[in-house]
């Protein structure tokens, strides 16, 4: 593991299992439909642009029986959003709830439907194998934030399943990078963290999980929100230490999470 590709340690026993399922039908049909929002956003893509993330990353959610719900400041735009990261649906939710560019790796441009939403939404996509880039995209996100478009990022790198994970090997493990909130400093640019939570574990996309086996995973679950809570942005000043920044952005997302009663 390297501080660039950094791994969870998280895996399907992480996962409490139990969930109420619909019926094999119900789950057929969610995958039409998602199928159908997916065919109907390569029509709009052309037309819209990225005016049709939020209402596409709407459809997907609905499509799979996801419900979003929101809480707290709603962030200005020119932001830097930074956020706990449990699965893909952290993408959606995240340009669901409003517009961002989101800095994503490089594999998420192959992914069906994510990937589209993601490249609509204007993503800085980073090729981790590669670490000599970063400062690049440091940059990058900057000039993001400088022209007012807020950014979303997931500082920890990878996924994590949260509380049913052995705490010994979570709690020192979820950590945030601090490279991405240089820029929000040179920038001048508002902090914003952000708690992402589920109400069922099921949702984690770790381990060997595919893309596929997990999006049936979800449109199989009877019930299933997704809460993103966000805290007061913080203002960094000119010069102000990033890491000293990430670790209270990082603690501001853990104590949103503790008050929902899912740690980050």
């Amino acid at each position: 593991m390297s501080t660039w590709q950094p791994a969870s340690g998280c895996g399907p026993e992480c996962r409490a299992g139990g969930e109420d399922a619909v019926s094999h039908a119900r789950t057929v049909w969610r995958m039409v439909q998602v199928c159908a929002v997916l065919l109907a956003g390569l029509l709009l893509v052309p037309l819209f642009r990225g005016l049709a993330v939020r209402p596409m990353s709407r459809a997907l959610l609905a499509a799979l029986g996801v419900r979003l719900r929101g809480r707290g400041p709603v962030p200005r735009p020119g932001s830097l959003l930074v956020a706990n990261h449990v699965s893909w649906l952290d993408i959606i939710a995240l340009l669901a709830l409003g517009p961002a560019r989101l800095v994503a790796k490089r594999e998420v441009r192959g992914w069906p439907g994510i990937g589209l939403l993601a490249g609509l939404s204007g993503a800085i996509f980073v090729d981790r194998a590669r670490p000599k880039v970063l400062p690049e995209t440091v940059g990058e996100v900057a000039a993001a934030l400088r022209a007012g478009r807020s950014v979303a990022v997931f500082p920890e790198g990878t996924t994590f399943c949260g509380t049913t994970c052995d705490a010994s090997s979570v709690r020192t493990s979820v950590r945030f990078r601090p490279a991405v909130f240089q820029a929000a400093v040179d920038a001048g640019a508002p902090i914003v963290p952000v708690a992402i939570s589920y109400c069922s574990t099921a949702a984690a996309f770790i381990g060997d999980d595919s893309l596929w086996s997990s999006v049936v995973r979800v449109a199989r679950l009877r019930d299933l929100t997704v809460t993103l809570v966000s805290a007061p942005a913080m203002h960094p000043e000119p010069g102000a230490s990033r890491r000293v920044l990430t670790r209270a952005a990082e603690a501001s997302v853990g104590l949103a999470s503790a008050a929902l009663g899912l740690a980050a």
